[in-house]
């Protein structure tokens, strides 16, 4: 059976009861392959086993890099290449920097992070969504089940499992 193709999806109606069946589920050693919901539910990253996100460090290292592509253009500019003294003042007077250097670097670290976050998260221009129950985005939770990562669990002991954990209806999602 093929990764990411064949999913039983339990659709859960109340957030408690979802985190209750995440837990037992990751307990009795079923490996769950996403959660989604209508409204983000505080505390479900740590029950499903999500690391920390390294976006911050991707943000700091575009920052420090628009900061030091500001800092040598503009020193570059002023010095060498076409050399002015304004009000006079140094060919490199750091505080007539400051400007261009934060917009530079807050413009970077933006760039940076959108890029970074859409590299991560699989978000091609070009790709298909992956739509697996309408109602995630009106009123209901819906936990998938890859049914390869679980082969050795089969599909109606997690169908039961489900039933079992709260979910008010179990179906079956096939991608081809």
């Amino acid at each position: 059976m093929e990764r990411d193709k064949n999913f039983i999806l339990g659709v859960y109606d109340d957030e408690d009861v979802l985190m209750d069946a995440v837990t037992q589920l990751r307990k009795s050693g079923v490996k769950i392959h996403e959660v989604y919901s209508p409204f983000p539910v505080h505390g479900l990253d740590e029950v499903l086993g999500y690391r920390r996100s390294r976006l911050p460090i991707a943000a700091f290292l575009f920052g420090m890099l628009g900061t030091t592509l500001a800092l040598v253009m503009q020193f570059y500019m002023m010095k060498f290449d076409w050399p002015m003294i304004i009000g006079g003042k140094d060919h490199a007077s750091l505080p007539a920097f400051i400007p261009v250097t934060f917009e530079l670097t807050v413009l970077l670290a933006a760039f940076g992070m959108v890029g970074v976050f859409m590299v991560a998260s699989n978000l091609k221009p070009w790709g298909q969504a992956r739509i697996f129950d309408l109602r995630i985005t009106d009123d209901k939770h819906v936990m998938a089940i890859d049914l390869a990562t679980n082969a050795g669990l089969g599909e109606e002991k997690l169908a039961d499992v489900l039933k079992i954990s709260g979910a008010t209806e179990v179906n079956k999602k096939s991608f081809e």
